[in-house]
């Protein structure tokens, strides 16, 4: 799976160490990765960019993991979002997906399991985006009349 996964990553962690090191880790797989150690900065990223998958850790000074979920949906709201957590509880596994994250991951990383799961975001989002052009393509049609 490694080889065909291609797909740009958007990695938000308080944790440069760990950033830094998943980052790479993810780049030497051929994915295209941006990183940001601050949720304001993220959102800053996402508004500039388009990202098939954010990767955001959950406890970060400042702008928590859950308020920079909230914001990134409200901003792009086809964006795939996984949820990252060294501490984690069930509660907020739960709100982070009624915020519309698409899954969450406890840390330490299992790198096959987070590929996996971008694998499976990218498509999604590639479903998506499909479906938007299709009701684009509708909508277009329909003010031609045809």
């Amino acid at each position: 799976m490694d080889k065909e996964l291609q797909a740009k990553v958007l990695l938000v962690d308080d944790e440069e160490d760990f950033i830094e090191s998943l980052s790479n880790r993810l780049e030497v797989r051929g994915l295209t990765v941006s990183t940001s150690t601050r949720g304001k900065d993220a959102l800053d990223l996402l508004h500039d960019q388009k990202f098939d998958v954010v990767v955001l850790d959950l406890s970060m000074p400042g702008m928590d993991g859950l308020e920079v979920l909230k914001k990134m949906k409200e901003e792009s709201p086809e964006t795939e979002i996984i949820m990252l957590s060294g501490h984690g509880t069930i509660q907020t596994s739960t709100e982070a997906i009624k915020l519309g994250a698409e899954d969450f991951l406890e840390k330490p990383i299992d790198l096959p399991k987070l590929l996996q799961k971008i694998s499976d975001a990218k498509d999604r989002r590639i479903l998506v985006l499909q479906e938007q052009s299709k009701e684009e393509i509708k909508d277009i049609l329909r003010s031609k009349g045809w």
